[in-house]
């Protein structure tokens, strides 16, 4: 269970590596091989959290709080939660450690279910990757279905079911890096689940924070869900096409957003009618 947020159940979490046509990368793990991961690289890459608890868990107990916080009572709940969050630094800045080794950008994706997380990378695998590989992190309660759509779009991705669990955090994708083993230079993408929440208090490992909302979902997001918002690095607003059919002020959004994160960009595009999607593109190459 995450300590956290009272969802999940670690030992249930699955990675699974889909087989790739022309790549020796079927590697069925989701465990053991390090890879350089275990140790306390130091770069500081705090996102908001501002933990000051002591970082001394072994990270190879990657999916278990430090054993000092097995037992709590009432008064101690914030103590827990602050030693779980910072466990989780620890290995999320061991995993931006790897990829910065390696010269691998990696991307955390979040959005409500059905705002186009998926169409939209499946459209930037056909448009950019003839130029740069990209690879994918998907994050699902259930089943392969959207790390299936990455890889016909042409990109390799790994697939972490987390059954209960209502986010992605540094140990799955820590376990999701050892099987996918993305190429150096690569451009990385982590789709996580669905949800505005908790999401945003687990830094995984990434170099930036997209946010996407769909105008369907109206433009009071921001006001709603403020830690989301405040940690994003970007925020993308998908189906802009069908602005003319709904109440969906971006003016007003663009205000809140900001209000949150001074200075954040606000990307308006439409996925599936291709339009304004050069601005997001720019923003890769240079984000």
């Amino acid at each position: 269970m995450c300590l956290t947020c009272g969802c999940g159940d670690p030992d249930n979490v699955r990675v699974s590596t889909l087989a790739q046509p022309g790549h020796g990368h079927a590697h069925g793990h989701g465990h053991g091989h390090d890879h350089g991961h275990g140790h306390d690289h130091g770069h500081g890459h705090d996102h908001g959290h501002g933990h000051g608890a002591d970082h001394t868990q072994d990270p190879e107990r990657s999916d278990h709080p430090p054993p000092d916080f097995a037992v709590v009572g009432a008064g101690e709940t914030l103590v827990l939660e602050e030693a779980v969050l910072a466990h989780n630094d620890r290995l999320a800045a061991a995993n931006r450690s790897w990829l910065d080794e390696r010269g691998i950008r990696a991307l955390n994706v979040m959005s409500s279910p059905g705002a186009g997380k998926t169409s939209l990378l499946e459209r930037t695998i056909a448009e950019l990757s003839p130029g740069r590989e990209i690879c994918v992190i998907e994050g699902d309660q259930e089943t392969l279905l959207d790390a299936e759509r990455i890889q016909r779009a042409g990109a390799r991705a790994v697939q972490i079911n987390t059954g209960a669990g209502c986010h992605l955090d540094a140990p799955m994708v820590r376990r999701a890096l050892d099987g996918l083993q993305p190429a150096d230079g690569s451009l990385l993408f982590i789709e996580n689940v669905g949800n505005l929440v908790c999401p945003a208090l687990f830094d995984v490992g990434e170099h930036a924070k997209v946010v996407v909302i769909s105008v369907t979902e109206g433009d009071d997001k921001p006001i709603k869900y403020p830690h989301m918002f405040a940690a994003a690095d970007l925020v993308v607003v998908n189906k802009t096409d069908l602005l003319p059919y709904v109440d969906f002020d971006l003016g007003r959004l663009r205000a809140q957003a900001e209000s949150l994160r001074p200075g954040v960009e606000v990307i308006a595009l439409s996925v599936r009618a291709g339009q304004d999607l050069d601005a997001w593109y720019s923003w890769l190459h240079t984000g």
